[in-house]
């Protein structure tokens, strides 16, 4: 008989985990409904979006291992997480190592961008991936992004102010369409050009 699991559930902006050592409360998470982001903030409070996380993702796995953890993880919208046991079963562990393979690779495409690409193309990128999560969704049969010019900043790793240019640089292309709080993408395949591209 399978034991029923733990779940918790976040409202948007809430911070799930923290950097620092995990405590002895803190466990392995698989999101069942929501996104989650995981972030690194400086100093001076710049935030980094390093990864997200959508449903059927895992995150905390500093946890089955004590390692120290260098991010926040914070709800970005209404998220239910499955709190996994400290001891995971063989189907667990493939399935957790498949996800962390899979969010690793991910890692090396954002690392290659930050290091190669215009802020521009870094934008539509980040645009299109967004646009895979619970932020976006049709509206009158267009897709409509609902994120901040901040949430766009830490997803590059720039600031508020320069990505605003940029945005208004891509409204004036045709690319996309900008609202308070949402950004409704015109060119799809535009946008797919421009992230490939090295500009």
């Amino acid at each position: 008989m399978t034991q029923a699991r733990e779940t918790v559930s976040f409202r948007p902006g809430e911070v799930i985990l923290y950097p620092g050592t995990p405590g002895p409360r803190d466990r392995v998470y698989r999101v069942l409904e929501g996104l989650v982001r995981l972030e690194a903030v400086d100093e001076e409070g710049n935030a980094l979006t390093l990864r997200l996380v959508r449903p059927g993702g895992f995150f905390g796995e500093e946890a089955l291992f004590g390692q120290e953890r260098g991010y926040f993880a914070e709800a970005v919208t209404e998220v239910v997480l499955e709190a996994l046991p400290r001891e995971l079963a063989p189907e667990e562990l493939r399935a957790l190592a498949q996800h962390l393979a899979q969010a690793l690779s991910e890692a090396y495409r954002r690392i290659e961008r930050l290091a190669t690409q215009r802020l521009k193309n870094r934008m539509a990128a980040a645009l299109l991936e967004l646009a895979e999560t619970p932020l976006a969704r049709e509206e009158e049969g267009k897709l409509v992004l609902h994120a901040t010019h901040d949430e766009l900043a830490a997803a590059v790793g720039s600031v508020r102010e320069t990505v605003t240019k940029v945005i208004g640089e891509l409204v004036r292309e045709g690319y996309i369409r900008s609202g308070y709080g949402k950004i409704l993408l015109k060119n799809l395949e535009g946008l797919k050009a421009l992230a490939q591209s090295r500009g």
